[in-house]
């Protein structure tokens, strides 16, 4: 089988299961494998595939037929400009929460203390990490599984500050076994209403960790306990930066609001849609401002 009769293969195999971006997931399933580039297809189309490669390619495509993620398949996804390995006890980290890290990184400077709460594949912390200097970072996650993926992209991609010290995980039901104070609190809790989850796309409903998405009758219970149980948590001057679902901001601001959370805003991401919200902890009140 030459490599573009395997790319054909994996095409049609894709499109007749309805897999949404067929052609677009034959091909990168088949650089992965093959350890090619996206030109090879055009230069190298004529070159024999090994029986090895032929398999694990066949493979990888039943799998995604069946509606596994690539991610899952490939076991990495790129963030930030860094490359996270994920399976399916974590989220696979999306372009969406992107907005939520560049929004911290407007306002940290170096040798902040950072808490990233639900850190799952700690994608949002080693991120923030990895683009700041002296900065202490937490990752806290009630999923043992979890911790220990967000462990391993740490030794990868933060080998010296884990090393050093700075960065440590924990595992903890949200605040439970958080100790000190933070500079900056990040979230990106399960936010999707649980009745709303039987309509998911396949491969999250039936692949992605449950715990995850959940976020209970209106979405907004981690919200609720985020915001209360952290204050306590947040240095003078502190902040709590949250991503929501696009229909969600204005409630989480108006949460925050409630709680004594002041200068809080709304971001929105590159479809225009809502999507960060943030404030400062303090008991002074004032209007949510929504960024353009």
């Amino acid at each position: 089988m030459t490599y573009g009769e395997a790319y054909r293969y994996g095409r049609e195999r894709l499109l007749e299961a309805g897999v949404p971006e067929a052609e677009l997931d034959a091909r990168l399933l088949l650089e992965y494998v093959c350890k090619t580039g996206r030109n090879d297809l055009l230069v190298h189309g004529d070159r024999e595939i090994n029986s090895s490669e032929r398999t694990t390619y066949e493979e990888l495509i039943a799998g995604r037929k069946g509606r596994i993620p690539l991610q899952y398949l490939t076991g990495e996804q790129e963030f930030m400009g860094l490359r996270f390995s994920v399976n399916e006890d974590v989220l696979i980290p999306r372009q969406d929460t992107e907005i939520l890290v560049e929004e911290v990184l407007r306002h940290i400077h170096d040798g902040m203390r950072l808490l990233d709460m639900c850190t799952g594949s700690g994608c949002i912390l080693i991120s923030l990490l990895h683009y700041t200097n002296d900065c202490e970072g937490v990752g806290a996650e009630v999923s043992e599984a979890a911790l220990k993926m967000a462990e391993q992209n740490a030794g990868k991609l933060l080998e010296n500050r884990v090393r050093s010290g700075g960065i440590s995980f924990v595992q903890s039901d949200l605040f439970e076994k958080i100790q000190g104070k933070f500079d900056v609190i990040v979230c990106n809790p399960p936010y999707i209403p649980g009745g709303t989850i039987p309509g998911l796309m396949p491969e999250v409903r039936d692949h992605e960790p449950m715990g995850a998405l959940d976020g209970g009758e209106d979405g907004l219970s981690f919200y609720r306990r985020i915001v209360e149980e952290g204050r306590p948590h947040l240095t003078g001057g502190g902040m709590l930066f949250f991503e929501t679902g696009y229909d969600q901001a204005q409630a989480v601001a108006g949460l925050m609001e409630k709680a004594g959370f002041s200068q809080i805003h709304v971001v929105k991401d590159y479809a225009g849609l809502d999507r960060v919200v943030y404030g400062t902890g303090g008991f002074g009140l004032c209007a949510v401002k929504t960024a353009e």
